[in-house]
Formats: C-alpha cells, structure tokens, sequence
C-alpha cells in the first residue's frame, strides 16, 4: 500500500495517548515503516510496557509521561521530539470519556476539554510552526469521534470536547491549504473499537460488533495515503451509509428546523426509522 508521504523512514512521528489502543497501534505500523517514535501518555507503566514491545520487534522509540492538558509538558515533548530528528507526524490521539452531562461539576467539564480539546490545540500550536518552516512532508492527526457530529445525549462533556476537536482539525486543514499540501491535517474517526476504554468500563472481551484498534490504525493510514480529511470508520455493526444517513439526518435538524437532536426525539422516531431505511 503507497504511505502518506509524511510517512517516511527516518522522520519522527509524535503520538499522544500513545501506550495503548489505537495510539499504540499507529505506532507499530510508522515503526514497521522506519519512522523514528516518540509515545506520550498519562500512563507511565503503560508507556514502559509499550516501549518494551515495540523495542522487541526493533523499533526505534522513545517515551515521555505527558498530561496533554498541560501546555508546560507539550513543550516539553515538543524538546523530546527535536533531540530525536526531523518530525513529520503528530497524532493528537490521547483523549478522556467525559462523562457528565450539562449538570456535571466544573472539574469534569474543565479535565474533559482540557484533555481532548485543548490537549490538540498545544499540540498544534507547538509542532506546527516547524513542519511550517520545513521542507519536507507533514501531517498531523487528531482523534475525534462521532459523538461530536451526531451528539447523542447522555455524555454532553464528552461530545462538546469532540464537536470542538472536529471545528478546530477542519479550521486548521483549510489554513494548510497554502502549503499547497506539502502540510497536511486528518480527523480520525473511530466507530465501535474495542481498547482501553472499553475495558475501563467493565467489558472484559472484544464485541463481535467492534473493530479491533489495528484495524482502525490500518484504515487511518489508508485514508491519509488517498488525501482523506474526514476519515470515517465502519465497525462490524455500523456501515459507512448507515454512517452517513445519521450525520446526514443531524445536519438536517437546521435545514429542517427540527428539534435539537430530533433522532432521539419520541416525535420523530417513525421518520427517523423511514430515513434510515432509505
């Protein structure tokens, strides 16, 4: 399969939420690649299991604990990334359930958006202006959701930091466009995957409706090799057209002026049921 061409032996590929999941994934397959890895994480034991994994297999890779809500530590992994060569991907991929809704305390609303939100903003802010001044190809990846497009009620927290994330990648893609593409940006978006959140919450084994994380880090990299923006993924539940007609619907809502969130609304079940069966 042809790379994104910031995907290049002897760059440098930066991921945040790095130790496990589909951070961790990404990274086997940029080492498979030739890259040079830096991993940050939150998780300090994870990060050492991680590197002691992809080290075996003859990885070159490199770990920081890093609390990405923290511009202080950006920084610092900006100096990491620097001592080890030419960067050319960052994935802002570290992120937190949010868990609250609109009633939820202060220090939930705060730790969510400062981790998902605002934990890729100084990410940007930090590794953007060298690939900016470079002269060769770079990219950068942040890890969003769907629950920011389609914002299903019950996590509120969770999908403002994402419905956030979406409008911050796309501003910052379309400021890329004069690099004439040299530069580029990604908004990764997983369906159902099973990682470390999922086991966090109590399911022990992998869901026959989920993806696995290295089938997600596998579509990631074949939608940055096509030019991809929106990378949206399937699972073994969801299709891309059932996918679509949801956003389509959510979007729909405005046009015509339904109630907020209309595909929950007990008024437009039967209607949501008719778009949805095409």
């Amino acid at each position: 399969m042809d790379q994104q061409p910031a995907i290049a032996a002897g760059r440098t590929a930066v991921i945040t939420g790095g130790a496990s999941g589909i951070g961790l994934a990404v990274a086997e397959r940029l080492a498979a690649a030739g890259m040079r890895l830096l991993l940050a994480d939150i998780d300090e034991a994870a990060l050492g299991t991680a590197a002691a994994q992809l080290r075996a297999s003859g990885a070159q890779v490199e770990t920081l604990r890093t609390d990405v809500s923290e511009p202080a530590q950006i920084a610092e992994l900006k100096r990491a990334a620097d001592a080890l060569g030419p960067v050319s991907l960052l994935m802002n991929n570290a992120g937190r359930e949010g868990g609250g809704g609109i009633l939820a305390g202060a220090e939930v609303w705060q730790r969510t958006l400062a981790t998902n939100l605002m934990g890729a903003l100084y990410g940007v802010q930090h590794f953007l202006p060298d690939m900016l001044a470079a002269d060769w190809p770079c990219a950068i990846v942040n890890t969003g959701s769907k629950q920011g497009i389609t914002l299903p009620p019950g996590d509120t927290a969770y999908n403002v930091s994402k419905a956030g994330l979406k409008a911050l990648t796309e501003s910052l893609a379309h400021d890329l466009l004069e690099t004439g593409g040299r530069v580029s940006a990604h908004l990764l978006i997983p369906g159902f995957t099973y990682t470390g959140f999922s086991r966090r919450r109590g399911i022990a084994e992998k869901p026959a409706g989920a993806w696995t994380a290295g089938q997600v880090a596998d579509f990631m990299l074949a939608g940055m090799a096509t030019g991809d923006f929106y990378i949206l993924c399937p699972d073994h539940d969801v299709t891309r057209a059932m996918d679509e007609r949801r956003i389509a619907w959510s979007a729909g809502d405005i046009i015509e002026n339904r109630p907020a969130l209309s595909r929950w609304h007990p008024d437009y079940a039967d209607a949501f049921k008719a778009h949805m069966d095409g």
